[in-house]
């Protein structure tokens, strides 16, 4: 069959649901860290490499993605599941006694879960996304929304079957779990199979031709500044900025939600959230369709945001919600508002570019953007982190003041969000044309 949904909706969603695992990282990190001998924070820098090389692989391979789809989406599949084999192996060496607390098992992982992975992740996410927006014409919000619903629903499809497989196997002969390196091996396997599927399947619709460059009439950045320049920086900005402000609520998912009392179901909430971020993706980008301007998202986006995280900082939330049903549902409220905003965020961006700079050189507009990715992988966790790490006093249930810290950060970052919103983006889409005809 040759249509929408076996060439362009099921290959996206068979890549991005495999490479979308990468936000499991924190289901097996403290495992990782007790087998191989090294620090938690020490071992949390694998993560963030994996999603700096994300961002900076779309940015440089989005010429790639451009003008060969099957040769991205075969670099993805490759790097992807190499990265996670290699990640296996020198988890499994760092257990041994010649790689316990040696440098090379860390500085392998870091190249494997980082690097090598890092460039599976960039390319696979980029590569779909052109060829659904063909396919569906008239609701490239829902063919986007579709694929990187995908990328958020990995989390809550695979951290069960994580939980399982790192308790399946037992402990070795040092005490450390057999399943943190024989999970890696056994779901590197797997998602080699459905990346391979998806990367053959994955297809143009019939008679598309790809425009040559003079037919293009400009290179990326000549598109780029074919508008005010600060169009572009806005929205770099404040796609950068809701990358930040996510990442830092949701690396403290986690404790927040004990700190509140919740321990015994953290692991249904974090499904739950999972879903949000899913559902955030597919009906933020939906819902654009129907608006005159896609910007629009963005601004109900940050104003949510805003409106939550303003609710729990003047209640107090994560400190006096423990026991108060009130102030628990509105601490869940901002997790949830922001994880479907943390995933609108992501649908709405290539759609957007499209409705500002056309399709001619989407691809490589969209991985320069993602660069933003990039950054914000670098200093979300780390802004959470060090806040927690320096302000507040750590009780036995948690740093409760910390966190609520943290919300001080991430409601003025996202005010200046909305502010460039407002301000630097110009109309897109209808609203665009309405002004041009006038």
């Amino acid at each position: 069959m040759n249509n929408k949904w076996t060439r362009a909706a099921i290959p996206a969603l068979l890549l991005h649901c495999s490479i979308g695992t990468v936000y499991c990282w924190s289901v097996f990190s403290q495992e990782i860290s007790d087998r191989i001998g090294f620090s938690k924070p020490a071992v949390e820098w694998a993560f963030s490499f994996a999603i700096f090389f994300l961002g900076m692989s779309a940015a440089f391979l989005g010429g790639i993605v451009e003008k060969n789809i099957h040769l991205s989406s075969l670099i993805a599949t490759i790097c992807f599941t190499v990265g996670m084999l290699g990640t296996g192996f020198f988890i499994w060496y760092g257990g041994t006694d010649a790689g316990h607390g040696n440098p090379l098992t860390l500085i392998g992982i870091y190249v494997c879960y980082g690097m090598i992975m890092g460039i599976g992740l960039g390319t696979g996410y980029l590569s779909p996304v052109k060829t659904l927006m063909l396919w569906f014409e008239d609701k490239k919000g829902l063919a986007t929304g579709l694929a990187v619903a995908g990328f958020g629903a990995a989390k809550a499809i695979a951290s069960p079957i994580m939980q399982s497989l790192l308790h399946a196997f037992g402990e070795d002969k040092n005490g450390y779990l057999v399943g943190v390196y024989m999970m890696f091996f056994i779901l590197g396997g797997v998602y080699f199979v459905m990346m391979f599927v998806g990367h053959r399947l994955l297809k143009k619709p019939d008679g598309w031709v790809e425009p040559t460059k003079k037919e293009k009439g400009q290179g990326v950045w000549a598109t780029i500044k074919s508008k005010p320049i600060t169009n572009y920086i806005g929205i770099w900005l404040m796609f950068y900025i809701n990358i930040t402000c996510g990442l830092a609520i949701i690396s403290q998912e986690k404790m927040i939600v004990k700190i509140i009392g919740l321990g015994a179901v953290v692991g249904i909430i974090s499904s739950i959230s999972a879903i949000f971020n899913a559902g955030g993706r597919l009906g933020f980008s939906t819902w654009a369709d129907y608006l005159k301007d896609r910007n629009t998202i963005y601004k109900i986006i940050f104003s949510l945001s805003i409106l939550f995280t303003g609710l729990v900082i003047l209640t107090n939330g994560i400190k006096n919600g423990a026991g108060n049903v009130l102030l628990i549902a509105i601490v869940l409220g901002l997790i949830f508002v922001v994880n479907a905003g943390y995933g609108g965020g992501f649908s709405n961006v290539p759609t957007l570019l499209h409705d500002h700079y056309g399709m001619g050189n989407i691809s490589a507009i969209h991985g320069i953007t993602l660069s933003a990715w990039a950054f914000a992988g670098l200093t979300g966790n780390q802004l959470a982190s060090w806040i927690v790490t320096h302000t507040g006093t750590k009780q036995a249930e948690g740093n409760a003041v910390g966190y609520q810290y943290v919300l001080y950060a991430t409601i003025v970052l996202y005010a200046i969000a909305l502010l460039l919103s407002i301000f630097f983006v110009r109309k897109s889409g209808k609203a665009a044309q309405a002004v041009e005809s006038k």
